[in-house]
């Protein structure tokens, strides 16, 4: 089965299944394979820095031979079967429907004036202290979440399936667990972490652009803002810590006409991120409805360019 085929399919099963609570998920493998091997490296190896480059290479490594060990093996005993786990691996590398329940509970929660239990359901969506946070706050938080794992959850994954395959995709989800577990500046990871959040970033360096230059053709296509996507997009794309989440949510601020950002607090220290975009409209439940309508608009443009262009290359090769 071509790979394009594949990936419609995998991408139809995450869209109508997400990931169900009671199925093993791969990246908790990648998780725990990473958290087994950092105190052996530590202790083997005394730059802090080179023991997490060499984790991290492990990870990624091992990552991607058992996925095309796993696919070869199915394809020998059947093609229809090594079709089969290719569709599974991919469909475990996208995750947009389980952003969209996330974000949506938050929602619905603050429509039903329930604040604490929006709080509760936003802190799994964010990392930042989310007790005393107002309805307003935490909208921005759902809606900068949203945002930032269009790209983690959704396009950066599909831009490493075309290009790679389920190899490709669980490549990918490597990187961005490693990033997620040792990509922190505190005492712990600064060092260990260094090369972890440096691949990260390149990795999704291409995928995270690509996402922000098709919001405004999805802001178009759901009558947002366009002009104004692609105007904070160019103006605000580098108030943000990250190299890369900074171009997606400035690119929706803009769509939506509101302003992110601002002061945040983590394990009680505050910590503030430049604006982006305008005060024009409130911070509120109905922003972070749009915020996922804009992410489902935007995968799905990128998924249809995407495919159509691997589609083309391949018939001139």
């Amino acid at each position: 089965m071509p790979l394009e085929f594949q990936i419609i399919l995998a991408l139809a099963m995450d869209a109508v299944i997400g990931d169900p609570r009671w199925l093993p998920h791969p990246v908790q493998g990648i998780g725990r394979g990473a958290m087994a091997l950092e105190k052996p490296m530590r202790r083997l190896i005394a730059s802090e820095t080179l023991a997490g480059l060499l984790t991290a290479l492990i990870v990624i490594a091992s990552t991607a031979l058992i996925c095309w060990f796993l696919v070869m093996v199915m394809t020998v005993v059947s093609p229809w079967l090594g079709d089969a786990m290719s569709i599974v691996i991919l469909y475990f590398g996208f995750a947009a429907r389980d952003l969209s329940r996330h974000a949506l509970d938050v929602k619905h929660a603050l429509e039903a004036d329930d604040l604490e239990l929006a709080r509760r359901q936003v802190a799994m969506l964010v990392g930042r202290d989310t007790e005393e946070l107002d309805h307003a706050e935490v909208s921005r938080a759902a809606i900068e979440s949203v945002a930032e794992n269009t790209v983690d959850a959704v396009t950066a994954p599909l831009f490493f399936a075309l290009i790679g395959g389920p190899v490709g995709i669980m490549v990918y989800k490597a990187i961005n667990t490693l990033d997620s577990m040792f990509g922190y500046k505190n005492d712990r990871y600064i060092h260990f972490g260094y090369f972890a959040a440096r691949i990260d970033d390149l990795a999704n360096f291409i995928p995270a652009r690509i996402t922000a230059l098709l919001t405004p053709v999805a802001a178009t296509l759901l009558d947002f803002d366009a002009r104004g996507s692609w105007l904070v997009f160019r103006r605000d794309r580098h108030n943000h810590p990250s190299p890369n989440g900074g171009q997606i949510e400035a690119a929706m601020a803009g769509a939506l006409n509101v302003r992110l950002g601002g002061e945040n607090s983590y394990f009680g220290q505050p910590s503030f991120r430049p604006y982006m975009g305008d005060n024009n409209r409130p911070l509120c439940a109905e922003r972070i409805g749009e915020t996922v309508s804009l992410m489902w608009a935007v995968s799905l443009l990128m998924a249809g360019f995407g495919l159509i262009l691997r589609g083309g290359l391949g018939a001139l090769t």
